[in-house]
Parts: C-alpha cells; sequence; structure tokens
C-alpha cells in the first residue's frame, strides 16, 4: 500500500492528477493525501503516471509517496470508516 500527498499549484493540473489518482483506485483520505491498495504491478503503473506528471512541475509543486504496511498503519476519526465494509440492503 502507498500514500500519495501532493501539493500542485496549478488549478487545472491539480485536478487532472486527482481525477488520475482516483482512476487509479487510489481513495481520498484528506483534500491532497490518498491511499493506494492494489497489486504491486498496477502501483508500480500508477508511480510511472505519477513521474510523467513530475516532469511539467513548478519550483512550487510537489509530490511524497509514502510505502505503508497497511498491518501497522493506524487511523483515527473519519478515516477508520473507511477501511469498514458497506451494506446495502
Amino acid at each position: 500500500m502507498i500514500i500519495v500527498s501532493y501539493d500542485i499549484s496549478d488549478n487545472k493540473m491539480r485536478n487532472h492528477f486527482s481525477k488520475m489518482l482516483k482512476g487509479n483506485g487510489a481513495i481520498r483520505l484528506q483534500y491532497s493525501v490518498y491511499e493506494v491498495r492494489n497489486t504491486k504491478r498496477t502501483i508500480d503503473n500508477l508511480v510511472a503516471k505519477i513521474e510523467a506528471y513530475s516532469k511539467h512541475f513548478t519550483a512550487d509543486d510537489s509530490i511524497v509517496i509514502f510505502d505503508v504496511d497497511s498491518d501497522k498503519l493506524t487511523k483515527y476519526g473519519n478515516a477508520i470508516h473507511r477501511d469498514q465494509p458497506v451494506v446495502y440492503f
């Protein structure tokens, strides 16, 4: 699992980047923080896409990718509800 955090100054690029993350299975934890739980191959493909975005950044933009062991991750507040299954009747 990886956590992707970003700070992109250009609105258009930031919106496009956010949509790209969501389209690749990322789940928004906070405004500019996403969680990606997927196979290594899918995560590797996503990292390659992120690297392609980084070539268009200004000096003010940044992305940080954290490789996280999901068994050691602790969530509090609203974030704990995202991991619970949803039941529909």
